[in-house]
Order: C-alpha cells, then structure tokens, then sequence
C-alpha cells in the first residue's frame, strides 16, 4: 500500500498499533504485527478501544481509517495461539474484550472507514463490519471460519453478518467457512468499492477529504439515524429523523450551510 509523503508524526505510542494524523483532522490506524498477519490478540482489542477512545475525543477529527501493516493481511483473525490455552471463561472473557472494542470503534462519532488490503478473516471481517463502511483491494478475502477451528464467531460475526447479507448467505458462509473474493463482497454489498492495492490509501484519502468537506454536526446526527434506525420499525425511524432533522435547524452549521448556498460559495463550517 502506497503512503503519501510527509507523514506526520504517530500521535500515539501503542505496542501494536500506529496511529498517525496523516492529513488534518483525518486519521490512520495500522494494525502492525505484519509477521502474524496482523493477528488479534488482547493487547490489539484493547489497544483499539483505546485508540477509538482517543481520536473520538479530538473535537478536530473528521475520519478515521483503518488498516493492516504490509500487503497481505487487514487482519487475519483473532490470535490462535492465544486463543488455544483459554479455558471457557477466558474464552469468554476474550470474546467480551473483542465485542466492546468492536462496539468502541462502531459508536464513534465520526465515520470510520476500513481499508482492507488482504486477508479479512474471523475477527479481521467482524472488525471491519464493525466500520461503517469498506473500501477494498483486489487481493482483499473476506470470511469467518471459525467453524474449522471448533468454534463460533466471537466478536459479532454471527450477528453483523446477517445483518449485512441476509440470513440465507450469512448462514452459507458461517457454516461452510468460505471466503469470499473482493469482488463478490462488493456484489454483496460487504464491501463498497474495491481497488487496485497500489490505490487503495490513495482512494480512501480522497473519500475521507470529501467527507470533511460537510457539516461533521449533521454526519454525526446522520451516522446516529443509520445505527439506531437499522433496528427501529420503519415509523418510530421516521419519528426519530424528523426529530434530528428539526434539531439540527438549531446548529450554527444549518445556518452556515444555508447561507452558503443562497450566496452561492463553499460554506465554512465550524
């Protein structure tokens, strides 16, 4: 994956990951334990709600992106030689730290984009379902084949799954252990656009400056309707719409917005 020149420095210090501000306000987060295709373990899951909860309260930040060091792996599952000595509690216990991290990253304020440059698999593809969405490269595989290891998915794959694809296909791939090819997850809507691995960062850079562009005001309250609509009947959905459209008549933004169009020039939010 292609970086772009001058990165600025980490923000912060993490055994297995790196964070960077590579552009203002939008922020790249590297899983970076290359030599275990970026593997899951306990130090990653915490270290990513930490990371979430750090890049959440920058009142500065627009997007978040995430990727896997090198070039062949996003992540290619929670860490099996970890996993092997656990006991039922401990699996438990690690199963826990996986979901909060996950939901940490899923309730963030800002969008949060994942760029999945190889192997997405088990904990890798719930990580990336836990994003709001994914950008993709041609060699990216996606998959929860947990059942060839004598266990469920642990970190929301069952339930994220089903969700995104529908019963009939999430339960194909849950129980078969299939992967699926970049561009069948963009036929089956798990993926949004695949590109070529040398374009991958770049494409994403440019969607993240597009997004910064907007009101982030109206994206939060819009990320809020998405999230809490997707397990609402269509009509208390609708209530909830109308109720944050009428409140974001009260942000300086909306007026900015506005009056920006009526003037006929790019508004400047705040």
């Amino acid at each position: 994956m292609n970086m772009p020149e001058q990165i600025p420095t980490i923000q912060a210090c993490f055994e297995t990951l790196l964070l960077t501000e590579i552009q203002p306000g939008i922020y790249l987060l590297t899983i970076n334990r290359p030599k275990v295709l970026n593997a899951l373990n306990t130090t990653v899951l915490s270290e990513l709600a930490e990371a979430a909860e750090l890049v959440d309260n920058d009142s500065n930040a627009r997007v978040l992106l995430i990727t896997g060091a090198g070039d062949k792996s996003f992540v290619a599952g929670a860490d099996i030689t970890e996993m092997s000595t656990l006991t039922p509690l401990e699996g438990k216990a690690f199963a826990e730290r996986g979901m909060a991290a996950f939901r940490r990253l899923e309730q963030m304020k800002i969008p949060v984009i994942a760029l999945v440059n190889g192997y997405a698999l088990g904990g890798g593809c719930e990580l990336a379902m836990s994003c709001d969405f994914v950008l993709a490269s041609e060699n990216a595989r996606f998959g929860q084949p947990e059942v060839s290891l004598g266990i469920t998915p642990g970190f929301g794959g069952s339930q994220r799954l089903t969700r995104l694809l529908g019963r009939a296909m999430a339960m194909e791939l849950l129980v078969s252990g299939r992967a699926m090819n970049a561009q069948e997850a963009l036929q089956r809507g798990l993926a949004n656009h695949v590109y070529a691995q040398s374009d991958l960062l770049g494409e994403g850079l440019a969607l993240a400056d597009r997004i910064s562009l907007n009101s982030t005001t109206a994206i939060q309250m819009t990320k809020q309707l998405v999230q809490r609509g997707q397990d609402l009947d269509l009509e208390n959905g609708c209530v909830m719409e109308s109720d944050l459209f009428g409140l974001s008549f009260a942000t300086p933004d909306r007026a900015e917005g506005m009056q920006a169009f009526i003037e006929n020039r790019k508004p400047s939010f705040v």
